[in-house]
């Protein structure tokens, strides 16, 4: 019996694994295929899923499936390989290039948490262990191997697939998998994160081209619902954003931006290069503090395939953001610390995005006890996250084993997401060629993934299921 067994991202947001298993009418085990390999993020019991062992030991693995570079999606690779995987990961060329800057980076910040856990003591751990190390990371990038879009990819007599864009971040696919046994073929969806429908003067500062790939066929689709139980705004926010700038600088404050390197940043940049350069908002400072910022900035460059018509124009025009006057691009700890010891206005856009670790938590914890600074999130926050906290309006956050209190402006600008809204996700779905004959919805909270269920049902009569942890589905 082939089935699919959900890994991680069900009841919850990260952790992406899905593990399809094929075998034949003898009983003999088939081919065994993870589509995606992502960590867990968040809360206690969700990140202590990142130790545990999958059910079906990781060297019977035969490939990896990748749709896409976030670590919720990719980072628990490294750690598959530690446990004997050895087999091919597949993944779009850009993909590639960005998972060569995100992987080895979480394993440095791996090793980090677990020398500072082991100098504090603050862990029942003795000695605290990096759940894979940024050599471990680096090795694991000689399985890689490149699958374009649309091209067919054979890795069994029964199991084939072919990437189609997702439009969620640069090199992001859906996973189009056919399985042929007895005669019968069936095809299956894996969506991965979904890429919004967009119109620019609601959403502007998108760095790829607009929507998925629209006319699927399938009979099976594995969806995701991050944001299943919301609509974006519908207002542009550039003049609200300008609005917030203008005034912390005549504070004399500085905005702090907790955003994920690859992306996310170059996005923010550009508006920010706009706004200044059409008068909206003073010339301060702008500082991309990240080890990764030049390198996912040239990869950005590398792949103009997938530009949108605005970032091709806003290129031409301003040229490439590593040589704009009075932006730094901060790559060495000396470079960040010089940050904090001016007192002037600036613009710091810093990872993690979800505050979870990086160079952003010592920038919060110099700048939210001061009201005249302003933290503008413009990513999702998973619930557990320190930016989860932030955002949510706590009075204090801990950091590095100190209570920070929280007196910054805390704003969130929620157009900025990559991820499909509910109302997008069924303007997508409307395109299909014919109803799946099952849809699971994972990658999402509980909420969001029952209220996007029963909007599927009542908008197009689908049979919809909210996916469960290890549960295994029939294929």
């Amino acid at each position: 019996m082939s089935y699919i067994q959900f890994l991680g991202a069900a009841g919850v947001v990260t952790g992406s694994k899905h593990l399809i298993n094929t075998g034949d009418e003898t009983g003999k085990q088939g081919i065994q295929v993870l589509v995606d390999c992502g960590l867990f993020q968040g809360q206690k019991e969700w990140r202590e899923r990142n130790w545990q062992d999958l059910p079906v030991p990781a060297r019977e693995i035969d490939a990896v499936i990748l749709t896409h570079a976030h670590l919720d999606h990719s980072g628990w690779i490294p750690r598959l390989v530690k446990q004997g995987f050895h087999g091919p990961i597949y993944a779009t060329p850009a993909t590639i290039d960005l998972c060569g800057i995100l992987l080895p980076d979480s394993g440095h910040l791996q090793e980090e948490d677990a020398e500072f856990y082991n100098k504090t003591r603050a862990t029942k751990h003795h000695p605290a262990l990096p759940l894979y190390t940024m050599e471990e990371a680096q090795q694991c990038l000689t399985l890689f191997r490149p699958v374009n879009f649309e091209e067919t990819k054979q890795l069994s007599p029964h199991f084939s697939f072919r990437y189609v864009r997702a439009a969620h971040i640069l090199g992001s696919s859906m996973a189009e998998v056919t399985l042929t046994a007895d005669g019968k073929t069936s095809k299956l969806l894996f969506t991965g994160d979904i890429g919004r429908v967009r119109n620019n003067q609601i959403a502007p500062g998108k760095v790829l081209h607009s929507g998925p790939t629209e006319g699927e066929d399938c009979d099976l689709l594995v969806m995701e619902s991050t944001y299943g139980n919301r609509e974006h705004p519908h207002t542009d926010p550039r003049p609200q954003m300008a609005a917030l700038i203008r005034t912390t600088v005549q504070l004399g404050g500085t905005v702090v931006v907790p955003s994920f390197a690859v992306e996310r940043s170059q996005k923010f940049l550009f508006i920010v290069k706009e706004l200044m350069e059409t008068g909206q908002i003073p010339r301060v400072p702008v500082h991309a503090d990240s080890p990764m910022a030049i390198k996912a900035v040239q990869i950005f460059l590398k792949h103009s395939e997938e530009f949108s018509p605005e970032t091709k124009e806003l290129i031409e025009k301003y040229g490439s953001p590593l040589e704009w006057p009075n932006f730094f691009f901060d790559v060495t700890q000396d470079d960040s610390k010089k940050i904090n010891d001016s007192m002037y206005p600036a613009i710091i856009v810093s990872s993690s995005g979800m505050v979870t670790g990086g160079r952003i938590l010592h920038h919060l914890m110099q700048r939210l006890p001061d009201p005249r600074n302003l933290v503008l999130f413009i990513g999702f926050q998973a619930p557990g996250t320190r930016g989860f906290t932030i955002k949510s309006g706590a009075h204090e956050v801990k950091m590095f084993g100190q209570v920070v209190p929280i007196r910054a402006q805390v704003v969130a600008l929620e157009q900025f997401s990559d991820h499909a809204d509910t109302g997008e996700l069924l303007e997508w779905l409307h395109t299909f060629h014919r109803a799946p004959a099952r849809t699971y919805l994972v990658h999402g909270e509980p909420s969001a993934a029952s209220q996007l269920r029963d909007a599927m049902v009542q908008a197009l009569g689908w049979n919809v299921q909210v996916a469960a942890y290890k549960q295994k589905v029939e294929v």
